[in-house]
């Protein structure tokens, strides 16, 4: 069974007045992520042992092997983006409350945990991922993972809510100011009842 392009459960034009335009979801979607489906499948399609694997087997299998990097660069793209579509909701940036009690319990404040965020997205040098994730010890803590990568393979911990800080995420939107794009990302765009239900 092929991987596919999951659909958008919101309209290209849904995120525009919260400062995600529509030129950047159908490039950033229909395009930019389209693309990683499609070189997977490519993978898969050549590669026996990948045939007929999930995607987190595939991510956990590709992982730290040279030979299969573009394996898992796409791979991880593609679970990274399934992710992220996820996090965004044109209702986004209120906090519930199990999850908001979580954070200052974590983070000592809901900016604190902003500022952690910020830290991580903004320090993330070139490509790649910002994250909120349930670390092992329970506990909730911010990280990033270069270009693909992600939570899932490094085994941080479980993801809640992650951030593209791929240029092209926020390049048509907000030019080079990467740190605009996340404060806005954390109060306008995310979804927090999402990260909430990742809680579990």
């Amino acid at each position: 069974m092929a991987f596919e392009l999951p659909a958008l459960s919101y309209s290209h034009t849904a995120l525009a007045e919260r400062g995600m335009g529509q030129e950047t979801l159908e490039l950033h979607h229909g395009k930019h992520h389209q693309a990683y489906v499609t070189a997977l499948n490519g993978f898969v399609e050549k590669n026996d042992v990948l045939q007929g694997k999930s995607l987190e087997e595939i991510i956990a299998l590709a992982k730290d092997q040279a030979d299969l990097a573009p394996v898992f660069n796409n791979a991880g793209q593609h679970w990274n983006h399934i992710h992220f579509w996820n996090a965004l909701s044109p209702s986004g940036g209120q906090i519930p409350g199990r999850l908001e009690a979580k954070i200052v319990e974590d983070f000592g404040s809901v900016d604190a945990f902003k500022d952690a965020f910020k830290a991580a997205s903004v320090g993330q040098f070139g490509s790649g991922w910002a994250w909120l994730i349930l670390g092992n010890d329970g506990r909730l803590k911010t990280t990033k993972t270069p270009n693909g990568s992600n939570p899932l393979a490094t085994g941080e911990g479980k993801v809640l809510l992650g951030l593209d800080v791929w240029e092209h995420s926020y390049y048509l939107d907000f030019r080079n100011r990467r740190p605009d794009y996340v404060s806005n990302f954390l109060d306008r765009l995310a979804n927090y009842e999402f990260a909430e239900a990742n809680l579990g």
